[in-house]
């Protein structure tokens, strides 16, 4: 018995040892293949089915590369063929004109009159005329009638955004639907030219001045930071607007200084750090990053911010510059409060909790001690924050929860800002002062 014992371990020592050791890589292979249903035959359909997912060639590959290029390039040309030019567009609006369904001093158009126009327009123009169209505009006119305004300026706003698409496609360099920074860069620089608003820049500005408008793109559609955006993203949103309108040349002073992307806006936050950097060598430190504005925020969210944000030797350049200053201008959007959050959330517990409030009411608190004004209660102010923010989980701030209460602006205003939460505990006085002097 004890010899059948014996011979019995030695053959499982000999089999875990076997099993231990490396495959043959052809034997590996064939077990998956097998066990992932190569070896059964496949069903008659598959021959049916079509190819969902060609991989792109390899990069070594020139030929294929190459041919590639070619086809997106001749595929783009066709689209931008099939768009509708000026002429085409005013002889549109020409017959929407002749064929005014009655009462015409409405400028509107039935469903029956609507097919008339089909019929006679261009073959480019007939896909706008769908019966989708017709009802998506419709808004309960009692002949059953559809403004021939909002038709034709419907035919405009699709027109732009295919020829939009088909400009920034020109400059995604993969072919993929997404823009990396360089290529939007590309893109802005090389419409710099097109657009009267900034023919007063310098050309040794324009490298600045991209910089500038690229960040807008980037802060608020990358806000992972993965270093592309989507082009679906581009047209969806509105700067892509705000970035024409400056072919307008009558464009009135305050829309230019609302804009982002005019001349006298980018002038205005290079012309600030400019003035922040007063050793001149291009980067700011935190003591000239602390000059920002009124020079109001708290020396712990100035530490905050160059301990989490991109710097080089403890200064920051103008692109990180530029992140910082779009968070504080719009600090109602969720991308701004992301970004604030990253900072405030000191803990890394990804919410702001008792500790990180106190941690930065305290400096708020010195502050305003410090130029004799009433020090608050900490306890009474944090209970206050989380009363204005109701968190899902008692004690803990998430950046959902503080998107969610519709006033992250004012208790980040509070928390990093002096004058902020000046304005805040005052609020009361300063609108029956305001409402004195409208009187």
């Amino acid at each position: 018995m004890s010899t059948w014992v014996e011979k019995l371990r030695q053959y499982n020592a000999a089999k875990a040892q076997e099993n231990s050791g490396p495959k043959d890589s052809s034997e590996e292979r064939k077990m998956y293949y097998l066990e992932w249903g190569g070896g059964r035959k496949r069903d008659p359909s598959y021959s049916s089915i079509p190819c969902f997912y060609t991989p792109l060639p390899p990069e070594q590959d020139l030929i294929l590369q190459k041919l590639r290029e070619e086809s997106r390039a001749a595929f783009l040309t066709r689209k931008s063929a099939a768009l509708l030019e000026n002429e085409e567009l005013q002889k549109l609006l020409d017959l929407l004109e002749d064929n005014l369904s009655p009462p015409i001093e409405d400028r509107m158009i039935n469903f029956e009159d609507y097919l008339k126009v089909k019929d006679q327009v261009s073959p480019k123009c007939k896909d706008y005329f769908s019966a989708i169209t017709f009802s998506k505009l419709y808004k309960k006119d009692p002949h059953g009638r559809i403004a021939i305004v909002e038709f034709f300026h419907y035919v405009m706003r699709k027109v732009w955004l295919q020829q939009s698409r088909i400009g920034l496609s020109l400059y995604d360099i993969s072919g993929l639907g997404y823009l990396r920074e360089a290529d939007l860069e590309n893109y802005i620089l090389e419409m710099i030219p097109t657009l009267p608003q900034l023919e007063g820049l310098e050309k040794s500005f324009y490298s600045f001045y991209v910089c500038t408008a690229v960040r807008k793109f980037f802060f608020f559609l990358d806000p992972l930071r993965t270093g592309k955006i989507k082009i679906q993203d581009i047209l969806c949103c509105s700067f892509l607007d705000e970035l024409l309108e400056l072919r307008e040349e009558g464009l009135p002073r305050e829309r230019q200084d609302s804009n982002w992307f005019s001349a006298a806006s980018a002038l205005r936050v290079y012309g600030q750090y400019l003035t922040l950097d007063t050793d001149h060598n291009g980067m700011l430190s935190k003591s000239e990053l602390g000059r920002y504005g009124s020079g109001t925020l708290t020396s712990v969210f100035l530490d905050r911010v160059f301990q989490e944000c991109l710097t080089y030797e403890g200064e920051m350049d103008y692109k990180t510059y530029l992140d910082f200053i779009l968070a504080l201008e719009n600090r109602k959007t969720p991308q701004a409060l992301q970004y604030l959050f990253k900072i405030l959330d000191c803990e890394g517990e990804g919410a702001l909790t008792v500790f990180s409030l106190n941690y930065f009411f305290r400096a708020v608190q010195e502050e305003l001690s410090r130029h004799g004004q009433d020090v608050v209660d900490m306890k009474d102010l944090i209970n206050e924050v989380f009363d204005m923010v109701k968190p899902d989980r008692a004690g803990r701030i998430t950046l959902k929860d503080l998107i969610r209460c519709c006033q992250g602006d004012i208790i980040v205003s509070i928390l990093i800002d002096v004058n902020g939460f000046w304005t805040y505990e005052n609020r009361e006085a300063l609108v029956a002062a305001e409402n004195i002097n409208n009187r």
